[in-house]
């Protein structure tokens, strides 16, 4: 059912309890304009979050919602999503909720496609336990738990989607709401899973992070638009390219290796490795950083094939009791 909504529907009478600054309000004012441009019915929306600065979300949206176990928002989502088909169900959670705790869930959750949007909030950073390097810091990140500097090798979040055959992945930053409403419109439309990494300012333990790609003159020559059926270029006048050869994919002059040679991004590709190629572009906070609609593939949805199991299963055998079930046989009485 389509119903007008303003942005305003969507907020609630909580206040909201985020650092002045931080990036989750932007993203935040993001998806409650999205929703009232979408004109889904708030009664038929969830959102599911696990801990973290980001978890707060549900409390912020006038929709159903839940805030959950740390790192299970996706594992919760997955049975809200089966038992309740005709609901829009969202996760939101953070680089350490979902790249540490809950990093089994998640991949889960993707590669069996069940049609749940997951919106990540990479800030690179544990925020609110003040400021721990997180599974997606950068390799030497100092911080109050890496005063040497992180020796872990970070987790690429859209990488790891796209491993776990995610059939719907993409990135977004904060700080840029036309595109993030445009990715979060996307994911929406996508039947099947949808995975959404936000790059997200923490103006207190991690500012600047993004600056790349979000500072005025550095976005002009890091920002690397990714539009289906389109060459991959950037840069000033599309100066700069994209090939991929021998799977693997690298940033060229275009000038020295001619147009024809810059690859042409396909979202619909059955073979998920150009868009991984893609991915490897990506370092973090420096760089060209690829952002858009990595992947967007039709697989089928796990309710669904859930669904016609346990339809096929009542037409040959009945519509079953779960009583009678438990109590036919090896039950006892305790006491």
């Amino acid at each position: 059912m389509t119903v007008e909504y303003s942005r305003q529907d969507f907020q609630t009478d909580q206040e909201v309890r985020w650092c002045p600054g931080c990036g989750d309000y932007t993203i935040l004012a993001s998806v409650q304009n999205f929703m009232a441009e979408a004109g889904i019915a708030r009664e038929d929306i969830v959102f599911i979050s696990g801990i973290g600065c980001a978890a707060r979300f549900p409390y912020y949206m006038n929709t159903y919602g839940m805030h959950s176990i740390h790192g299970r928002a996706p594992a919760i989502a997955s049975g809200v999503a089966v038992a309740r088909p005709d609901l829009s169900v969202w996760v939101v959670s953070g680089d350490g909720d979902a790249m540490s705790i809950g990093g089994n869930h998640l991949i889960h959750t993707l590669r069996r496609n069940v049609n749940v949007k997951i919106l990540l909030f990479n800030n690179q950073i544990y925020g609110l336990t003040k400021g721990q390097y997180s599974p997606t810091s950068e390799v030497g990140k100092r911080t109050k738990s890496s005063p040497s500097g992180s020796i872990d090798h970070p987790f690429n979040p859209v990488s790891l989607a796209l491993g776990a055959e995610a059939s719907f992945v993409a990135r977004t930053i904060d700080m840029d709401r036309p595109h993030t409403q445009e990715i979060l419109a996307a994911a929406h439309e996508h039947r099947g899973a949808a995975f959404v990494e936000i790059y997200q300012n923490c103006n207190v333990f991690n500012d600047k992070a993004f600056a790349a790609l979000t500072g005025r003159e550095e976005r002009e020559v890091n920002r690397i638009n990714l539009t289906h059926g389109e060459k991959v270029v950037f840069g000033p006048d599309g100066s700069r390219g994209v090939v991929i050869e021998g799977g693997s994919a690298r940033i060229v002059e275009v000038a020295e290796v001619g147009i024809d040679a810059v690859h042409v991004h396909d979202a619909h590709a059955d073979d998920p490795a150009a868009a991984y190629a893609l991915s490897r572009l990506s370092h973090g906070p420096f760089g060209p950083t690829p952002v858009g609609i990595f992947r967007s593939k039709e697989r089928p949805v796990y309710e669904d094939t859930l669904q016609g199991q346990i339809h096929d299963a009542q037409a040959r055998k009945g519509p079953g009791d779960l009583a009678a079930l438990i109590a036919s046989a090896g039950t006892w009485t305790v006491g």
